[in-house]
């Protein structure tokens, strides 16, 4: 293989490079959604995937995620890229279908780089139940990969942000700080476990999970990915109208994640999350170290969850006898916006 660092040809990389909330939720405002009674989500609210509904059995779920490297080794972002895509349809509590990927790419990369991509890609696509098909490729100095997805789910059956109800507990299905890790690397001061866990935690594709989520019936479900914990609780918040609670110390942790956050590093989605959902969120003493981990975005994360309390026993033993990792990490009550405390 070529020796090309892929993220030196980056401006930023992942999620990080998502376009921030705010700016979306402005640029979006005035965007009037085509009337279409079978649409059954699209952009008011928007969601994790749009639902289209074909019949009174059958929906698409269809989806779309690309973005620049996070990493240089091509096989792992080919990889990433996908997991990142197809986890929006378990998101949704879909199944994916088929793919079409999504690239942009210096001619200058060698063949053999590409091909890595494509078919750690190809690879991961056929884990998660589906088929990749074909694409679309552009020339472009600055590498761009992902994948538009399309999958199915019951009209009755998808999960959306909106449903949380006060009485809730609030579960998180993958530990935080894949930007904090991946960015104090590109710094220099690589974790090699904490890379390690965020190379398995960005590769794991959020079926399983969503499969032994099913039968609890949550009551609202997103995936946490660009717009950082905090970011997703808030948009999960808002769309329920409720107020999300969550416990600043059963925040589960990448290795090297908080020593990243402390010794200053932060991605450029940091501030675009900051500006996003900060004037939603209360977090009186808590320490700048956490708030960076609640704030970093994400790629590739974990299913964020509401469901009955009375329900969070079982549901944390269903989680364990599938060897998924799974934590409490808060509660819902009456009210606005989001607490860390």
């Amino acid at each position: 293989m070529a020796a090309v660092k892929l993220t030196d040809l980056a401006k930023s990389g992942g999620c990080a490079a998502k376009y921030s909330a705010a700016r979306l939720e402005e640029l979006l405002r005035g965007f009037v959604p085509a009337e279409a009674e079978n649409l059954l989500v699209g952009l008011a609210p928007a969601d994790d995937a749009a639902v289209y509904r074909l019949d009174d059995e059958r929906a698409l779920v269809f989806t779309l995620d690309f973005f620049p490297p996070l990493v240089d080794d091509p096989a792992l972002y080919g990889r990433i890229a996908a997991t990142n895509a197809l986890n929006d349809v378990f998101a949704m509590g879909g199944q994916p279908l088929l793919a079409l990927s999504i690239a942009a790419f210096p001619e200058s990369l060698p063949n053999e780089t590409l091909a890595a991509i494509f078919a750690a890609a190809d690879e991961q696509v056929r884990a998660g139940g589906a088929i990749l098909a074909g694409g679309h490729t552009l020339r472009d100095e600055e590498p761009k990969y992902g994948l538009a997805v399309v999958g199915t789910v019951h009209p009755d059956g998808f999960w959306s942000k909106a449903g949380a109800r006060p009485g809730d507990a609030v579960f998180l299905s993958k530990p935080l700080g894949t930007g904090l890790v991946l960015h104090a690397a590109r710094e220099g001061r690589p974790h090699e476990d904490g890379l390690a866990a965020a190379a398995r935690v960005m590769t794991e594709l959020n079926d399983r999970a969503a499969a032994t989520l099913r039968p609890f019936e949550p009551t609202a479900v997103t995936d946490v990915t660009g717009f950082g914990l905090l970011g997703h609780a808030h948009e999960l918040a808002e769309r329920s109208g409720v107020r999300v609670l969550l416990a600043a110390e059963t925040l589960p942790v990448l290795p090297g994640a908080l020593e990243a956050a402390a010794a200053g590093v932060r991605t450029g989605g940091d501030r675009r999350n900051r500006d996003f959902a900060a004037a939603h969120v209360q977090a009186d003493g808590v320490s700048e170290e956490l708030l960076a981990l609640a704030y970093d975005p994400q790629t590739a994360g974990g299913l964020l969850v509401t469901l009955p309390a009375e329900k969070a026993v079982v549901l944390e033993a269903a989680f364990a006898a599938e060897d998924l990792f799974l934590r409490r990490i808060g509660r819902v009550e009456a009210g606005f916006g989001v607490a860390l405390e």
